[in-house]
């Protein structure tokens, strides 16, 4: 028997609707990244993206554990010196809830053109509609 191979002809995509109200932001991130890279599949292999399409709904209900909702900070640098800016996980939540969930799921993708690509199938939305509905996604749910 020979070992399966994945080819860009072969690959069948879904689109998956999460609802991410009440879920843990970290354990809805890793979910998430394990789609777009299509390890849930039996044809995956990590040199081609074999991943489905995910739409995250009500990104704005996330929730975190512990002291995180105080403590978390978004840190960024202009280039400038001085420039380093800090965000707290509140304030991020009030103003790009969308954000919080994109970085964590960006950081768990490889590091290169083929994580670029799968990140481009990730859609994040603050309420509950999205723009995706002619695509016919299906509802998945995960347990925490």
């Amino acid at each position: 028997m020979k070992t399966f191979v994945a080819t860009p002809s072969n690959i069948e995509r879904k689109w998956l609707v999460i609802d991410a109200s009440g879920k843990t932001l970290g354990r809805l991130a890793t979910e998430v990244a394990r789609l777009l890279r299509g390890k849930h599949k039996p044809t995956y292999s990590p040199f081609i993206d074999t991943g489905d399409y995910v739409i995250v709904v009500n990104a704005s209900k996330m929730v975190l554990t512990g002291h995180k909702l105080d403590q978390k900070l978004y840190r960024h640098h202009s280039g400038y010196p001085g420039g380093m800016r800090e965000v707290d996980y509140r304030t991020m939540m009030d103003k790009k809830p969308e954000m919080v969930l994109e970085l964590a799921v960006k950081g768990m993708l490889p590091k290169n053109s083929l994580g670029r690509q799968m990140f481009r199938k990730l859609h994040v939305y603050a309420g509950p509609e999205h723009q995706q509905q002619a695509q016919k996604p299906e509802e998945y749910t995960f347990e925490q």
